[in-house]
């Protein structure tokens, strides 16, 4: 774009930066040298249990928290208005459920990767599969990750953007490689940091520049940004209070339930308490981070309200809004456009290193020490050390088809965790539940739900229809939705009151149900997973049983999941 062509960094802003990843650098480094020099799995991949709950509660934000968020969230607000707020209902029981749920079961079997609960629960056929797909929807994820923040740089400065992809996975793959497990909560702690100063600053300085609160307030209320809770059941809304507050849920859930990168932190902690706690201390730290990004959209939209400003936003995509509207603030204010950088590739290294260490840990502990019992434990943490530089350059090269996709980057990431963690989150539910559903089961009911998420997801990108439409203002400014991830936004009074509101026509039949809210893939696919796991187990139990009152006798290993076992899993 030109407007963005046309804005740079100064020196200033070059230091900030470098001094970010220089720093990240040298965590990583401080526990290479120190301690046990990261010679033991349990110290690289588990930071030997040894954490308390601040640090693993500032790195549990900061893994969720990516640059997807930062850059994703406040153009959703600038587009729809605060309707997305609302997910902040979803934290609540998204948090409670799994510190008085999940981490007490991975907790007291001391596990290392949370796909040994499959094994112990069902079998290791389900464990290898859950671990497949993980790393799957991991790297995936990842490629987004990596790719966002060096678009944003590249933006800003010029800089080269797949040398951006290259220098954001490079720094990242190191100190995740040297420093472990610890070297990752502790810079997500930096990061977090850095974070919440970034966005801090974009807002103080965007609401001085509109004419204070008070200005900022009444442009976004005559906008009709300031929404009321939206009751509509139709499950095809992309934001409505049932979408974000109950969808939101089971998103969370698989996240901060059964993801390996989150329940990783929970499994490093002290004790059991430091782990719960360190779920409970996420919630306001999460609440800030959400309230910061859509401040930051209101504060935009503000900006712009009512100007004509067709030269300097002309159209842009969703992911190009906030990088223009920070430059557009701070390019007089040297280093705080570095330090709004620095946020975007704090969020991302957080979450990217979080993801490395990670996919090294379910890979080395569910598909290679199975196979290779004798190896020993410096070997196994030198290959440890080397799947989380595989990953890293893996990753690298997945970010170049990030660039294809024409979904906004937030929307992007939450229907990857819908389609993949969603099934993940219902076999696990099927086996945390269910004591009678047995491994043929769970086997089943993960196809199915897989197959699930990606019929809806596919036919969602097939016939081009997205989950909900662009909230259009019927005051001074309007934010129109033209496609899947332009955005042109026009100011003056006499195109907003000339402009009639949009219709649409309703989808219908099996369009309608490709229209279904990406917030919800999520719960789809993990009702499909246990509906499916429960009947299977049902239908396989009665042919069990057949055969065994036929024969007088069988092998009761080949019978369904007893509830002893399932007790003296939830007991332990």
């Amino acid at each position: 774009m030109d407007a963005l062509a046309q804005m740079h960094f100064t020196t200033i802003d070059y230091v900030i930066f470098a001094l970010l990843l220089a720093s990240s650098m040298g965590i990583g480094l401080y526990y290479a040298l120190s301690g046990g020099r990261q010679r033991t799995t349990q110290e690289f991949l588990l930071a030997d249990r040894s954490m308390s709950c601040l640090p693993v509660s500032l790195s549990l934000i900061a893994t969720f928290q990516s640059a997807v968020a930062i850059v994703g969230v406040p153009a959703e607000i600038y587009t729809h208005g605060t309707q997305y707020w609302f997910i902040g209902c979803a934290y609540i029981l998204g948090l409670f459920i799994p510190a008085h749920i999940f981490i007490p079961v991975f907790y007291r079997l001391h596990l290392t990767s949370v796909y040994q609960y499959l094994e112990l629960r069902f079998s290791k056929p389900v464990r290898i599969c859950g671990t497949v797909t993980f790393i799957f929807q991991t790297v995936i994820y990842m490629a987004v990750c990596v790719y966002t923040p060096a678009l944003a740089l590249n933006a800003v400065t010029g800089f080269d953007l797949w040398g951006a992809v290259l220098a954001t996975g490079l720094v990242c793959t190191l100190y995740t490689t040297l420093g472990g497990l610890k070297a990752v909560i502790w810079t997500d702690v930096f990061q977090t940091i850095v974070m919440f100063a970034g966005q801090l600053a974009v807002i103080v300085v965007g609401v001085q520049q509109t004419g204070g609160v008070a200005e900022v307030w009444r442009k976004v209320s005559e906008g009709n940004r300031i929404s009321g809770i939206d009751l509509n059941p139709d499950p095809t809304v992309e934001y409505t209070f049932w979408t974000l507050g109950v969808g939101g849920v089971f998103l969370m859930l698989s996240l901060y339930g059964v993801n390996q990168a989150q329940v990783q932190r929970y499994l490093s902690a002290k004790t059991e308490r430091d782990a719960i706690m360190s779920c409970y201390m996420v919630f306001p730290s999460l609440q800030l981070a959400l309230a910061l990004s859509c401040v930051m959209g209101l504060v935009m939209f503000a900006r712009y309200c009512g100007e004509d400003h067709f030269h300097n936003l002309g159209v842009l995509s969703k992911n190009e809004m906030v990088l223009y509207f920070v430059m557009d603030m701070l390019q007089g204010l040297p280093g705080l456009s570095g330090l709004f950088i620095s946020c975007l590739f704090s969020a991302a290294l957080s979450t990217i290193s979080s993801a490395f260490n990670s996919l090294a840990t379910v890979t080395m502990e569910d598909l290679i020490k199975p196979h290779c019992p004798s190896m020993t434990d410096a070997r196994a943490t030198l290959l440890s050390k080397g799947l989380a530089c595989s990953y890293g350059l893996l990753c690298l090269a997945m970010a170049y088809l990030t660039h294809l996709m024409t979904d906004s980057v937030l929307q992007t990431a939450f229907k990857i965790f819908g389609m993949v963690g969603g099934p993940l989150l219902g076999v696990f539910s099927l086996g945390l539940f269910f004591p009678w559903a047995n491994s043929t089961g769970a086997l089943v009911g993960l196809g199915s739900g897989l197959a699930m998420a990606f019929w809806v997801g596919i036919g969602s990108i097939v016939t081009s229809t997205s989950g909900g439409l662009a909230a259009v203002s019927q005051f001074n400014c309007t934010a129109v939705q033209l496609s899947g991830n332009i955005t042109t936004a026009m100011g003056t009074a006499l195109i907003s009151t000339a402009m009639p509101t949009a219709t649409h026509s309703r989808p219908m039949g099996l369009q309608r149900f490709y229209s279904l809210s990406f917030m919800w893939y999520s719960a789809l696919n993990s009702f499909t997973v246990v509906i499916t796991g429960l009947v299977v187990s049902f239908l396989t139990a009665f042919i069990f049983n057949l055969r065994t009152n036929e024969s007088g006798g069988g092998d009761p290993r080949h019978s369904l999941s007893p509830v002893g076992q399932h007790a003296v899993l939830r007991t332990r």
